[in-house]
């Protein structure tokens, strides 16, 4: 009788849990974060929603370990934890798409983690962003081209020095 390999059930179990969650909201003690970067050793940097915008770091519960991962720019469910300086909260959960469009359609999703950011705001965007345009400097290692006018103004002094 073959048996499977204990990591194999494992991350079936998890994807399992994933697939069949019932969205429930986070509780008081829970917040939800954004991944900045990963430290290694199962650290996660993430920030926090408020305007303040607090970076700490996370830890990846052994449930997770080896067969969940998370990139910069995912969303998480932490938990704080007592102990410990550097590292103050535990990954409680990974949200998924899904969980977002839940946690919008509920109200608790967190406002600067929007990906449709309010119309103020936007419009705010906008003016920056035509304010940047302008300060762009052109890229020195590709060669400048010249516009077509040039170029037929040369051909016909050309062709009238032929003559």
């Amino acid at each position: 009788m073959h048996r499977s390999h204990p990591s194999t059930t494992r991350r079936k179990h998890l994807i399992k849990e994933m697939m069949e969650d019932d969205y429930e909201l986070p509780t008081e003690q829970q917040q939800i974060v954004r991944v900045v970067r990963s430290c290694g050793n199962n650290l996660h940097e993430v920030e926090t929603a408020t305007p303040e915008s607090e970076n700490f770091l996370v830890s990846m519960p052994n449930k997770y370990r080896k067969n969940m991962w998370v990139k910069r720019g995912d969303f998480l469910l932490v938990e704080p934890i007592e102990e410990g300086d550097k590292v103050k909260a535990e990954i409680s959960k990974i949200l998924t798409n899904d969980h977002v469009k839940e946690y919008t359609k509920a109200g608790i999703w967190p406002e600067r983690f929007a990906k449709n950011p309010p119309q103020e705001a936007k419009a705010q965007n906008d003016d920056e962003d035509s304010d940047f345009e302008d300060d762009l400097t052109p890229n020195t290692n590709r060669p400048v081209q010249e516009s077509d006018e040039e170029d037929e103004d040369t051909d016909t002094e050309s062709s009238d020095e032929e003559d």
